[in-house]
């Protein structure tokens, strides 16, 4: 390859930047909304018992320069009672509670990691393929 095909190479590469790495952000973002979804429907998590907490769960994606971003969350606002647990605490009305955690979301985002890891390679390939 000469000079002449390696710049056109790359050009065509950075061509491809934005769209695959915002195709894999949102992908894996849906991934881990999936799995947190899972890891909240029963124990070690939280229970299902309406399912309003389950269907609570969002993934917003935004755009940044040259890739896209998405936030994965829940506007439930005992979303953080049910993580981390409220132990031998007061809330604002003055009920006194032992609520033990129930992770759902540490346990999804940790055994993703290794995916995210092999997704955005695997990006890293589509963008500097033939």
């Amino acid at each position: 390859m000469d000079l002449d095909e390696l710049a056109d190479r790359l050009e065509q590469a950075a061509d491809r930047v934005g769209p695959e790495v915002d195709r894999t952000v949102q992908q894996q973002a849906r991934l881990a909304q999936a799995m947190i979804r899972f890891n909240a429907s029963g124990r070690p998590g939280p229970n299902i018992i309406t399912g309003q907490y389950f269907d609570s769960w969002r993934t917003e994606p935004f755009a940044v320069p040259d890739g896209g971003g998405a936030v994965v969350g829940t506007g439930q606002p005992y979303g953080r009672r049910l993580e981390f647990g409220f132990w031998d605490m007061t809330d604002s009305i003055g009920r006194h509670f032992f609520q033990p955690p129930y992770p759902h979301v540490e346990p999804a985002v940790t055994e993703l990691s290794d995916e995210y890891e092999d997704a955005f390679k695997a990006a890293l390939d589509r963008i500097f393929g033939s």
